[in-house]
């Protein structure tokens, strides 16, 4: 579990402060008048923060499991990261607040 954090983390440090904006899904793919269209920044900050949370609810949830000797804690620590994450994530980077107005 520690390594799946740490992949969140390093995601989110490259999307956020790398500024690879390629790694975000669909946006390496769109031509450039479509690109214009979206605050990357503001995209590129979002799926930093969720990263970075999602790596912190693994990390406690391992922390927990390992202090209460309860392994399966650290599973749900996972997927609950995993299912409120990724919706969150998809449903905000696509919302209207990251769309420049003409």
């Amino acid at each position: 579990m520690i390594v799946a954090a740490i992949i969140f983390i390093v995601l989110g440090i490259l999307i956020k402060y790398g500024k690879m904006y390629w790694l975000v899904a669909g946006y390496n793919t769109m031509p450039k008048e479509e690109k214009e269209k979206y605050n990357i920044k503001g995209i590129a900050n979002l799926f930093g923060n969720v990263m970075f949370g999602m790596a912190i609810i693994i990390i406690l949830g391992y922390l927990i499991a390992k202090l209460t000797e309860n392994q399966s804690i650290q599973n749900y620590a996972f997927w609950t990261s995993t299912i409120i994450g990724i919706p969150y994530l998809l449903i905000k980077s696509n919302s209207k607040k990251y769309k420049i107005k003409n």
